[in-house]
C-alpha cells in the first residue's frame, strides 16, 4: 500500500474510533455476594450487599402480616447512577426470645412493590424495578422461599409515551 492511501485510511480509522461511544450496560449488574448467606444471623447495619463505607438507609415494611416490620436496608454507596440499589431483608427475632435478625435476601431494584401474592411463613412476594436507558426498566418478581427470597420472574419493560407501562416476554423492546 502506498503512503498517500495509508494516511488516509490511518486517519479515517482514527476519526471513526474518535466518534464512537462506548456502549453502555443495559442489563442489572451480577448482584454482588452478601456477607452472610440466606437464613444466617445477620446485622441489619453492615451485613448482607453492604460496601466498605455504607450509606445506610431503611425502607421497613411489614412482609408477613405480623405486626412487626422486617428490616429493608440499602446501601446507598452501591447504588447505579440511576437509581439501581441492593435492598437487604432481615426477618426480626420472634418477640420475648434471644434469637438473632436472620438474613432473607437482597431485592436488586431502584424501587419495591409488595404485591398481594404471597410465599411461604406469608412472606409477601415483592416486585422490583430496575432502571435500565431509554426509558426501559426490568421488573424483577421475589417470592420467600425455603427461608428466604428467591428471583422468580423478570420482564422487560418499556415506558410508552402516556406513561404506560409496555412489557413483553420477548426481544422485540
Amino acid at each position: 500500500m502506498s503512503r498517500s492511501i495509508a494516511f488516509p485510511a490511518l486517519s479515517l480509522a482514527v476519526a471513526l474510533a474518535a466518534c464512537t461511544r462506548t456502549p453502555r450496560a443495559s442489563t442489572p449488574r451480577e448482584m454482588p455476594t452478601p456477607s452472610v448467606q440466606v437464613g444466617a444471623c445477620g446485622e441489619p447495619t453492615r451485613d448482607g450487599v453492604v460496601g466498605q463505607t455504607p450509606k445506610l438507609d431503611r425502607a421497613d415494611r411489614d412482609l408477613d402480616g405480623d405486626g412487626v416490620v422486617e428490616n429493608i436496608v440499602v446501601d446507598r454507596a452501591m447504588c447505579t447512577p440511576e437509581g439501581n440499589c441492593y435492598w437487604n431483608v432481615f426477618r426480626p427475632p420472634p418477640s420475648g426470645t434471644t434469637e438473632c435478625s436472620r438474613y432473607a435476601g437482597t431485592f436488586a431494584a431502584a424501587a419495591l412493590e409488595p404485591l398481594a401474592a404471597r410465599g411461604e411463613d406469608n412472606m409477601s412476594d415483592v416486585r422490583g424495578y430496575w432502571n435500565l436507558h431509554g426509558g426501559r426498566l426490568l421488573l424483577q418478581s421475589y417470592r420467600f422461599v425455603r427461608g428466604g427470597y428467591q428471583l422468580t420472574d423478570a420482564l422487560l419493560c418499556r415506558r410508552a409515551a402516556d406513561d404506560r407501562l409496555d412489557c413483553s416476554d420477548n426481544d422485540a423492546l
